[in-house]
């Protein structure tokens, strides 16, 4: 039996007595009269799992600042309690809570760029948390730091302990903050969506990680998430939450298959699974029958791309080895794998963004590769990227007009007017309200973020879209709601696109094709229907195995 089952029927055992208990817990921020959350009541018992779940702005990062002690500028808890144990966490002080964070909660973040010291080894972060703890002797800390990488899934623990984090996949660093999290044996672990970033086969290790920790060391988890399918495998409980309250309590299968609060009901409704299956438009339906539909909008032949590893004297990485496959225009091609099997190199190669070592890309006929100047510049404007991190790809500093403008500004298109027009109807496109075009990315949410990075995207009428991991971070309701407008953009303006994502459940939503990456090959490539039905590798049958939610699935 696979372990992740084994784990989900220990539920019987749990005692009654909660570990953490949470009442009537008010957050405040400001001076504001009105609480952010409204009374929060939930307990976590010993070894039990319990999701929170809800949209962006729900309330649920707030209670996991309250429980820390960790409210971001002026928040303060206005009312409740939050017993840890006999500990009452919401008027503890500073120097007794200090105690109380790595000992006896852990937590693992979301982004592990940012909870990374970039100029500290990894090995010693890792180390940072066991001296702490008051662990001595330099060989004793050494050893346990490589038993931690080992246990998080980190190979070659010993060696990768002395590198630092740029030097990890995405994958690897929150394998990192999890060994980080574990050092001290905590009683109760947080874990703020510590696998949406993450491909399934990575985020099933992890989460294996953290049930077997449960399980071995009778640890609580208060998994935070947007993913209805991972909360469903992964807990023994579902907390709903919207605007500050908690709207819904339930097991998985209450939840998810007899959802009673409306909202609920929409989350579950908007969550992608593995059977999703959306009609997708043909090339004529588009309204690009007049184009030569047997002639593709992407071309790749046999392209490689190799690095030379810092600090090993002579050796190789193959980053994309021989890769080959075309983007039928007004149609998603959909390349998926694990970290590392070449995906987003290949993007980058096709942005004009990294060199080749060998083999060509060609864009409508002209090849990328080898273009230069003039011709490169020319070639940009037919293909523009969609990243995953909408505030990181976005200049703060800037206003959304200018941010959305600036394509047309550097490639000379347009007077100031007719530029400002352009915006106004590209913001339509995105469906965002004009007035906005004078604020900053801070003051818009995040599935707002991301449709003014799409705008931007679409400001110089390319042919394709490069959608690198484009919705990973984002709530299901958001999710679906970008999607919706990827999939009407689509059908208005036939354009293409090459989706890059570690989601399968979001593939089979919105592509037509997938490419099936690993280790820089190309494992298998077909329809989606083809691929989903009748797997032929046996790494994409393990892929789709690992889609969260299975159980549950309508």
């Amino acid at each position: 039996m696979p372990l992740d089952a084994d784990v989900r029927n220990h539920t019987t055992t749990i005692p009654t007595a909660p570990l953490l208990s949470v009442r009537d817990l008010e957050v405040t921020f400001g001076d504001a009269d009105q609480p952010v959350l409204h009374k929060v009541s939930f307990d976590v018992r010993p070894g039990e799992r319990v999701a929170i779940v809800g949209q962006s702005g729900s309330g649920k990062s707030t209670i996991i600042g309250a429980i820390l002690r960790l409210l971001p500028g002026s928040g303060r808890i206005s009312g409740g309690s939050i017993m840890l144990g006999d500990d009452d966490l919401a008027t503890a002080g500073e120097k007794h809570m200090r105690s109380v964070r790595g000992s006896r909660i852990g937590l693992v973040p979301q982004d592990p760029a940012s909870n990374l010291n970039p100029s500290m080894k990894v090995g010693a972060q890792i180390a940072d948390g066991l001296v702490a703890h008051g662990m001595t002797g330099k060989a004793a800390i050494t050893q346990r730091v490589v038993e931690l990488m080992t246990e998080a899934g980190i190979p070659d623990a010993a060696r990768r302990s002395t590198q630092f984090p740029h030097e990890f996949s995405g994958g690897m660093r929150q394998r990192v903050l999890i060994a980080i999290a574990m050092s001290r044996e905590p009683e109760l672990l947080i874990a703020d969506e510590p696998t949406s970033a993450l491909d399934v086969t990575v985020q099933r290790q992890i989460l294996n990680h953290l049930q077997t920790l449960v399980v071995s060391h009778g640890t609580s988890l208060l998994f935070i998430t947007h993913d209805l399918g991972v909360a469903a495998d992964r807990t023994d409980r579902i907390i709903v939450m919207l605007d500050g309250d908690i709207v819904e309590t339930g097991t998985p299968a209450e939840i998810l298959l007899n959802p009673q609060h409306e909202y609920t009901r929409r989350l579950v409704a908007a969550a992608p699974t593995a059977t999703t299956v959306a009609a997708r438009p043909t090339a004529a339906e588009l309204g690009v029958a007049d184009k030569i539909l047997n002639e593709p909008i992407l071309v790749v032949e046999n392209l490689v791309k190799e690095f030379t590893l810092r600090g090993q004297r002579g050796s190789i990485l193959r980053a994309v080895d021989d890769v080959s496959f075309s983007v039928p225009r007004g149609t998603t091609t959909a390349i998926v794998g694990e970290s590392g099997s070449g995906k987003t190199t290949v993007a980058r190669i096709v942005l004009g963004l990294e060199s080749v070592t060998s083999g060509h890309a060609s864009i409508d006929g002209q090849t990328i590769t080898a273009s230069r100047g003039a011709e490169r510049a020319a070639l940009r404007r037919k293909v523009q990227p969609v990243f995953q991190d909408p505030y990181g790809s976005l200049d703060p500093t800037y206003s959304i007009e200018r941010l959305v403008d600036e394509p047309l500004r550097i490639f000379g298109v347009g007077d100031r007017a007719s530029r400002r027009t352009r915006v106004g109807e590209l913001l339509d496109q995105v469906a965002l309200p004009r007035s906005i075009a004078q604020r900053r990315p801070n003051e818009l949410s995040g599935g707002q973020r991301q449709r003014v990075a799409i705008a931007r995207a679409l400001a110089l009428d390319p042919e394709l879209l490069i959608c690198d991991e484009a919705v990973s971070a984002l709530d299901v309701l958001v999710q679906d709601q970008i999607l919706e407008l990827l999939d009407s953009l689509q059908k208005r303006l036939g354009i293409s696109y090459l989706f890059i994502t570690h989601d399968l459940a979001v593939v089979r939503q919105i592509a037509n094709s997938v490419i099936v990456m690993k280790q820089g090959k190309i494992v298998e490539n077909g329809s989606v229907d083809d691929v989903f039905a009748r797997p032929a590798a046996e790494y994409t049958r393990d892929l789709l195995g690992a889609i969260p939610g299975g159980a549950f699935a309508r």
